[in-house]
């Protein structure tokens, strides 16, 4: 292919595009990443209490913002078919605040209608909370336990909004679930974040799902759950024997000192015992040895 290129004098717009493509991409990373934790808290207060006149003007012009960048990349993407396989949730993400729509139809009560904001809302929290954990692993890069701990805070977080919105009183009186309405459900966001950390720590809870949207996100919490509690349990346990395990190399290297300074001491007090031995067999040899002077003056005298 090269030699062709070479032969015709053509560039090769194709890997020049993709070149284009991640500069851009790393030039908007950081306010996209601010906005999508933005729209993942408007998500939140969306799903649990509803949004104000301005916060859903906000909300709109962060979901322009987001449509913008991926129409973008759509454009200097040479191949279409590829940045959609790798990016087809934030595009489903992207469609699904076209069908806000939905609530009106609420009001008449009628069925189907009821399920399909309901699905959509599914799969918006789904695709939120995608987009959210992208924006963690992009901020943080993907690997330590402050990575796994933030994700598992924005998990929390939006899927306990979830959980508040499809099991809800309200909500299970809409899907015809009458009599866990009456018991009460997850009857607020803090119940249903209690909830949603249970299941965050493979405990869970008395209550269980009773929607097909609730069964679906519960499910899926606990599937994250079970592929991560376990890595969080070890890392505390690694935390806690490396500390078992320095402190014992403390002590032993402090107990090596000890040894080895004994030693030295052994060392110098069989030195000192030596040259003190070596002082005693000199001055028994020179209170022996005869003083020849001495005698010479005994055969001089008459």
């Amino acid at each position: 292919m090269t030699d062709q290129r070479a032969a015709t004098g053509r560039p090769d717009t194709t890997e020049e595009r993709w070149e284009l493509l991640r500069q851009v991409e790393a030039l908007l990373d950081t306010p996209m990443i601010a906005l999508a934790f933005v729209w993942l808290g408007l998500m939140v207060v969306d799903l649990t209490a509803g949004l104000s006149r301005p916060l859903e003007i906000l909300s709109y012009g962060i979901w322009a913002l987001f449509v913008l960048h991926f129409v973008l990349g759509i454009v200097i993407a040479p191949s279409k078919a590829a940045y959609l396989r790798h990016n087809w949730l934030t595009a489903i993400a992207l469609v699904l605040p076209a069908f806000r729509v939905l609530r009106v139809f609420r009001a008449f009560r009628l069925l189907r209608v009821a399920r399909a904001a309901r699905s959509v809302s599914l799969v918006r929290v789904v695709a939120t909370l995608n987009r959210g954990m992208r924006a963690i692993g992009s901020t943080m890069g993907r690997r330590g336990v402050g990575y796994v701990a933030a994700l598992t805070a924005i998990v929390t977080v939006g899927g306990a909004a979830g959980m508040a919105a499809f099991e809800s009183p309200w909500a299970l009186r809409e899907a015809g679930y009458l009599e866990a309405a009456e018991a009460g459900g997850l009857d607020s966001y803090g119940e249903a974040l209690w909830w949603t950390a249970m299941i965050m720590t493979t405990m869970g809870s008395e209550y269980w799902p009773k929607t097909v949207e609730g069964r679906i996100l519960g499910w899926l919490l606990a599937v994250y759950a079970f592929a991560i509690f376990g890595y969080i349990t070890a890392t505390i346990a690694s935390f806690f024997i490396g500390q078992d395990t320095a402190a014992a190399a403390q002590q032993a290297d402090a107990d090596r000192a000890d040894t080895a300074e004994a030693a030295a001491l052994r060392e110098q007090v069989a030195a000192l015992r030596s040259e003190i031995a070596a002082l005693r067999r000199l001055l028994a040899a020179s209170r022996v040895a005869p003083d020849p002077d001495r005698g010479e003056r005994r055969s001089r005298t008459p």
